[in-house]
């Protein structure tokens, strides 16, 4: 069985294999990102052949790697196997030449893959198929998920195409993580990263659906900011200690029949006439021409 305890990383090799022990455990399910590398049939009759198997255990409660499994497996036709790879990193048939046979790592797959959670690209119609054919060249029963998570089939239905075909190399692109690589262990990881970024601005559209999606009318919303509040703070403590004047708490003065006499009776007229809801500007007009 597989560790899910230890105090320090350690990587073992053994037949081009890298094996890392976790260095952190969670109570629960783990789930299981795997890609295999294959060859391409190119005529009829042609089979795929498992040329790599890369694997992480993902803590579903933080989607952290506790563990990873990587191995070059050389497959039972080493013809099928191109000599060049047009992928600068890809698969050729000397590296594959002296890796391990499906049957000499099938313990160690069984035991990652069966009773958990499977997940990775387009798993359902691809990966898993191959898997089985594996198991059953060599005469063993296939190992079985408790469950199972195609990112494929959940981006098409939550995520939509907006970045573009869904393939993975696409997805990578569109979130800016780089170019697929290709091999097994980078491209389950690349697996998580994406679905991290897919997970995250599916939480965002969901929490902010109007301002994200650019659907926001005028004044539908609007941000008030500190200065703003204090603004009008300060202009409602200012009506509070001087509440307007009412007409009836405003006292009239006698008009004498003297020159101060008429000055006041003139300005009564003037702020009468302003009183009528005058513009401001006759007020001045006729302040000017009461001073001249």
């Amino acid at each position: 069985m597989l560790e899910t305890q230890c105090s320090s990383s350690e990587k073992l090799h053994l037949f081009g294999v890298e094996m890392v022990t976790p260095i952190c455990s969670e109570g629960g399910n783990e789930i299981v990102f795997f890609d295999v590398e294959t060859t391409v049939p190119v005529r009829t009759g042609q089979r795929f052949w498992v040329l790599e198997f890369g694997a992480i255990l993902v803590c579903p409660r933080k989607l952290v790697e506790l563990e990873s499994y990587c191995t070059l497996i050389r497959p039972g036709d080493l013809s099928a196997v191109a000599l060049t790879s047009g992928r600068s990193d890809g698969i050729t048939r000397s590296a594959v030449a002296t890796a391990p046979t499906f049957e000499d790592v099938a313990d160690r797959i069984y035991t990652i893959l069966n009773g958990r959670i499977w997940a990775g690209h387009n798993i359902q119609r691809f990966d898993c198929a191959r898997i089985r054919e594996a198991f059953a060249d060599i005469g063993r029963p296939a190992p079985e998920p408790i469950g199972m998570m195609d990112s494929l089939a959940v981006l098409s239905h939550k995520f939509g195409r907006r970045a573009g075909n869904l393939k993975m190399s696409t997805l990578a692109t569109y979130f800016g993580l780089g170019q697929q690589k290709h091999r097994s262990l980078a491209d389950v990881r690349m697996n998580l990263e994406v679905l991290k970024h897919c997970a995250t601005i599916l939480f965002l559209e969901s929490s902010l659906p109007h301002v994200l999606t650019g659907e926001v009318g005028q004044g539908s919303f609007s941000m008030t900011t500190r200065s703003k509040t204090k603004k009008r703070l300060n202009e409602e403590e200012l009506r509070r200690k001087s509440p307007p004047i009412s007409p009836l708490n405003q006292r009239s003065l006698p008009c004498e029949k003297s020159n101060l006499g008429k000055v006041g009776h003139t300005m009564k007229g003037i702020l009468c006439r302003t009183q009528e809801k005058q513009p401001l500007s006759n007020f001045i007009r006729h302040a000017h021409a009461l001073m001249r």
